[in-house]
């Protein structure tokens, strides 16, 4: 029989308001994978649990095992991340790393390499030098990667052959790169036919080898032109869109972020 009561280290992906004074939160944990909870009470000013609750934060908690959701019965916060909850943007990518989490994330499954990799991501955030553009790359390969929509990114996806040094395709349909000449003449063989292939730069494809094979720590300081930048996340955020069969409300938010920002 399994315990009533259980702890877990977790981090906050979103919360829902329930009832009058209750919230349903969404957590990821490293051994029991995304998991729903309710707080009761927590919104009442009285409430002790409130501020370690917190979206984003790293938290220990434990919990009681309840007919449908679980209860929250105590909160101790282990990292707020605070140095970068007045920055603006970069909440709005927390906003977007926590909602891919949350839609890739298997509720139930262990999955110790995710949680380590969007905790590992909200401290980086909290680094001045690091570029949140560069950051949400490596995380969105390595999410993929976890997830097992890996996009493959060294040899065609059609015929198998090396890619060259050129501009190739990049099809979310077809699961990665092309190569010019099954974009040209195979295009009846390749799923989709290929009606989604976009030019990718080699600049762009070269560097996306990079994060998907190298630590964070290897790239993290490598300079990148805009152009890579602008299209790899455009490439990438497409491959997700069409694995998901949505767009994430997340990506919107951000763009409205940088968009007034730019403006000041």
């Amino acid at each position: 029989m399994r315990e009533r009561l259980y702890r877990v280290q977790a981090i906050v992906l979103k919360r829902t308001d329930y009832g009058e004074a209750d919230r349903v939160l969404t957590l990821l944990t490293p051994n029991v994978g995304k998991l729903r909870a309710i707080a009761r009470g927590v919104r009442k000013l009285t409430s002790r649990k409130s501020g370690h609750l917190e979206l984003f934060t790293h938290t220990h908690l434990l919990l009681a095992r309840g007919k449908q959701l679980d209860i929250i019965t105590q909160a101790d916060t282990l990292e707020a991340f605070l140095p970068w909850r007045e920055n603006l943007e970069r909440v709005g990518y927390a906003y977007y790393l926590a909602e891919l989490v949350d839609k890739f994330a298997e509720e139930g499954v262990e999955n110790r390499a995710l949680f380590d990799l969007l905790l590992g991501a909200f401290a980086a955030l909290g680094e001045v030098a690091v570029n949140p553009e560069v950051l949400a790359r490596f995380f969105e390969l390595r999410l993929l990667q976890y997830a097992g929509y890996q996009p493959q990114l060294f040899v065609c996806v059609h015929c198998g052959k090396a890619l060259g040094a050129r501009e190739n395709y990049f099809s979310a349909e077809a699961g990665g790169v092309l190569d010019p000449e099954c974009v040209q003449t195979q295009r009846e063989h390749i799923a989709g036919y290929a009606r989604d292939a976009q030019p990718i730069a080699l600049d762009t494809l070269k560097w996306l080898q990079d994060l998907q094979t190298h630590t964070w720590l290897a790239v993290q300081g490598r300079r990148v032109k805009n152009e890579t930048l602008h299209q790899a996340e455009h490439l990438l955020q497409r491959y997700i869109a069409h694995h998901l069969e949505r767009n994430l409300k997340s990506v919107q938010f951000l763009r409205e972020v940088k968009h007034t920002l730019a403006e000041h």
